[in-house]
């Protein structure tokens, strides 16, 4: 199994070896969308704007003139002149005969002509200009974001990751959405997060996500053994990131944890001890709801312990403290090694949320 999958992230560098405009569509750096019914009319204005133009400079000139019947021209044959000249329709019957005319012509009305040209085929070149700016947005992605968060997998569990940490106050730009349904990636794209359309099963689809420069990676397929060999894969690319793994059977927990998972949340145990709980004792169940709901009501979070708080004991703090983490260890509330705070120590503790 290790050698396989040694072999496989060697061959696997494809994605982040193309260059930035190859993985438009892969990968996706979401933007602000105006409305369409407002493009349209800004077209349409410009279009109407070199149209007057053109009309305004012919009128103004009008004695460089002439048509084939060698009369001078009127407003509606400068209007008439100036749409068939911007369409590149072109018939001849009115011609400009003298130099400054022609000058004008070559000067102002050529370059009109090409963007009202521009201006008719704005939905081309609208995506091509789209792709262009993703292409530029990606590689400004790439170079600049560190320590951000990967979730891999937006269904039912990524989807609520995300949310929790977004209520407790996630920037959705640090936020990357990997994910291999094109439905799903579209609608975490317009909740303005970056996505990777792919299986992180793969290390170059994992590497373009960002992985390696990652500070946390959060696992939430739908299968343990996806979970598994992403959680392999992601260990391999990143040895000190935080995975954060969930596991639908108890018995593969420890398949993950030695895969490199740092924690693991055995999602259907966890969903049915809170369901046996609210048989017996509903209001405690709502309590841990409220507690894993960051928006409103109470939530568990962590802080630095104050210099004024070293040598107390966590009971006589104002805040309701559950635990202390020393040294990358969690020591719970009551036990004797977390009698007296040190200096260092990371509180565990409930907030109350304020809407």
């Amino acid at each position: 199994m290790p050698g396989r999958l040694h072999a496989r992230l060697r061959r696997s560098d494809v994605l982040t070896e193309r260059p930035d405009f190859a993985l438009v569509g892969i990968l996706r750096v979401p933007q602000l969308h105006g409305s369409p019914g407002r493009a349209i009319t800004r077209r349409i204005g410009y279009a109407l704007a070199a149209l007057a133009t053109v009309v305004l400079i012919v009128y103004l000139d009008r004695d460089g003139y002439r048509d084939l019947q060698e009369n001078p021209l009127s407003l509606l044959d400068c209007l008439y002149y100036a749409t068939v000249s911007l369409s590149t329709t072109g018939y001849g019957d009115i011609t400009p005969i003298t130099a400054q005319a022609r000058l004008v012509n070559v000067l102002i009305v050529t370059p009109l002509r090409i963007f009202f040209l521009i201006v008719l085929v704005g939905t081309t070149l609208a995506a091509l200009t789209e792709n262009s700016r993703q292409s530029f947005k990606i590689q400004r992605w790439r170079h600049r974001t560190r320590h951000h968060t990967v979730v891999v997998g937006y269904g039912t569990k990524g989807r609520a990751a995300v949310d929790a940490m977004l209520g407790d106050g996630a920037d959705p730009s640090n936020i990357v959405i990997v994910d291999t349904d094109p439905t799903i990636i579209e609608t975490a794209s317009e909740r303005g997060f970056v996505t990777v359309h792919g299986s992180a099963t793969q290390s170059d689809v994992l590497r373009l996500a960002g992985t390696q420069h990652a500070s946390s990676i959060i696992v939430a397929t739908s299968r343990d053994d996806t979970a598994v060999l992403v959680t392999l894969t992601a260990r391999e690319i990143a040895p000190t990131v935080k995975i954060v793994a969930s596991v639908r059977e108890a018995d593969n927990a420890h398949l993950l944890r030695r895969s490199g998972a740092d924690t693991v949340v055995v999602s259907s145990e966890t969903a049915g001890r809170l369901l046996g709980a609210a048989t017996i004792t509903p209001t405690v169940v709502d309590i841990i709801e409220d507690l894993l709901t960051p928006e409103t009501g109470f939530a568990i979070a962590e802080r630095p312990v104050e210099p004024g708080e070293v040598g107390e004991s966590p009971r006589q703090l104002p805040d309701i403290v559950l635990g202390v983490v020393r040294d990358g260890q969690l020591l719970r509330s009551g036990t004797p090694e977390v009698e007296a705070i040190e200096s260092g120590d990371i509180l565990l503790y409930i907030r109350q949320v304020t809407d």
